[in-house]
């Protein structure tokens, strides 16, 4: 069993038609749901947020993606 997990809930995914915890025979059919929601979600939601997919396991979570830290100079070297 493969499933789609949404880490962190935003209002605008409470808000959303969109599922948590989505369950799937397949793993092409949960991966291909995941970057489905993931592209919804970064295209629609009001863009406070950024959303990153990563596997764990049999899992396919969204979450929001890290931030940059605060003292990064944007040359690419602190990633």
């Amino acid at each position: 069993m493969h499933k789609v997990i949404v880490e962190k809930e935003c209002g605008c995914f409470k808000r959303s038609d969109l599922q948590n915890n989505l369950e799937f025979n397949s793993k092409d059919d949960a991966l291909s749901k995941a970057i489905q929601m993931k592209n919804q979600m970064n295209l629609e939601f009001c863009k406070k947020h950024e959303f990153d997919l990563v596997e764990h396991g049999n899992n396919f979570v969204i979450d929001f993606r890290q931030e940059a830290p605060s003292s990064c100079c944007g040359s690419g070297c602190c990633s």
